[in-house]
């Protein structure tokens, strides 16, 4: 169950400060979207989302969450009520990944066995395998493995609202574009309210189903969808954030899903040996296979010439990933984009062909 959000003349004074830092600030967030809020750093974005779970009090203003009033609520009761993530993930640092997957639902008081399930549900959904993972210290994790963990412990009380501050921000891009495709995936299943906050237009336009442009103080420069503020942007700062070839950056709004997959000429398994290979390529008459593990995913590419030496895949897609990201994956690759499902296995590969037979109707749609 999702729930909407509405904060209504909101502002925050610091003592000491003269102008507000946010200043009357009005919106609706509808049930079951993401709405990103987009601006320079110190525009006051993080300080409003903040607001909404009182981590950080408003001077005045109102605050509704599913119609309740939020500043009548004991805080920390409003709290365990919202999931929350943050850019550095936030894990404490003596407890075992499923500890930290596990805190909200046990402050709740939910049964030990009923905790543990959930965990390893949550674990499950974020793509951690839960025998793997359950028992490890966040400092034996990578960091795109600690956001994992971040996401899986924000959702793990099932909250209808989620906030989210930059949380992919301190992350490599390849992994931050990894973990964008997660979240959509996951809200694709699960339909929270969800408030992400970032300073990466790219981003905003990739999550969210609707996007506030912000400027000082909080102010709403422009709140809409993304394929309306790329179109039209309201003014020179929002049409700053689009930047140039905005054709371009309407990739972000098509999805791998939306087009047709090319299929790999050789799949070979890490369990097959190069005489193997090679005779499977040179039947086929192809130079390169593509090399899927016994959970059919994607390992490496290997060549006939030399089917012993496998050469890494440096960045695949998902199916929710863009064709942005599908782009720069081919460019990346030098050839074309692998594509693999929710669980990781091969699905098919994006030819860069198709990649631009859509820049080529996207640039004839905005002549």
């Amino acid at each position: 169950m999702a729930s909407e959000i509405q904060l209504t003349d909101v502002t925050k004074r610091y003592p000491g400060r003269r102008p507000p830092a946010v200043d009357n600030f009005t919106i609706t967030i509808p049930a079951g979207q993401i709405v990103v809020f987009v601006g320079p750093s110190g525009c006051g974005k993080t300080t409003t989302m903040r607001m909404i779970n009182r981590l950080i009090e408003p001077t005045s203003g109102k605050i509704t969450i599913d119609g309740k009033d939020a500043l009548s609520l004991d805080p920390d009761d409003l709290r365990r009520g919202i999931g929350y993530a943050i850019q550095q993930a936030g894990l404490f640092p003596h407890m075992t990944v499923a500890q930290n997957v596990g805190v909200v639902p046990g402050l709740l008081g939910w049964e030990r066995k009923k905790v543990t399930d959930r965990v390893d549900e949550m674990l499950d959904l974020v793509g951690l395998d839960p025998a793997e993972f359950r028992n490890r210290f966040p400092r034996q994790l990578s960091g795109g493995q600690q956001q994992r963990v971040g996401v899986a412990r924000a959702l793990a009380a099932d909250p209808p609202v989620l906030l989210m501050d930059e949380p992919f921000g301190a992350v490599d891009p390849i992994t931050r574009g990894n973990l964008q495709d997660e979240l959509m995936r996951l809200q694709a299943e699960l339909r929270k309210t969800i408030v992400f906050v970032t300073h990466d237009f790219d981003e905003a336009v990739k999550l969210g189903d609707r996007i506030a442009v912000l400027g000082n103080q909080s102010k709403i420069l422009q709140y809409d969808t993304p394929e309306a503020i790329l179109a039209n942007p309201a003014d020179d700062t929002v049409a700053g954030f689009v930047g140039a070839g905005a054709s371009l950056k309407q990739l972000t709004l098509r999805r791998v899903h939306d087009v047709e997959l090319a299929k790999a000429g050789v799949l070979v398994s890490t369990e097959d040996d190069p005489g193997e290979i090679r005779r499977k390529l040179v039947d086929a008459g192809k130079s390169f296979a593509l090399m899927l593990d016994g959970r059919r995913r994607p390992v490496s590419w290997v060549h006939v010439r030399e089917p012993q030496v496998q050469r890494p895949i440096r960045d695949m897609v998902s199916n929710e990933s863009t064709l942005q990201d599908a782009l720069e994956a081919i460019l990346t690759e030098g050839g074309n984009a692998v594509v693999t499902g929710a669980r990781g296995e091969y699905v098919g590969l994006v030819e860069i062909d198709t990649v631009m037979a859509i820049v080529r109707q996207l640039r004839e749609e905005n002549a």
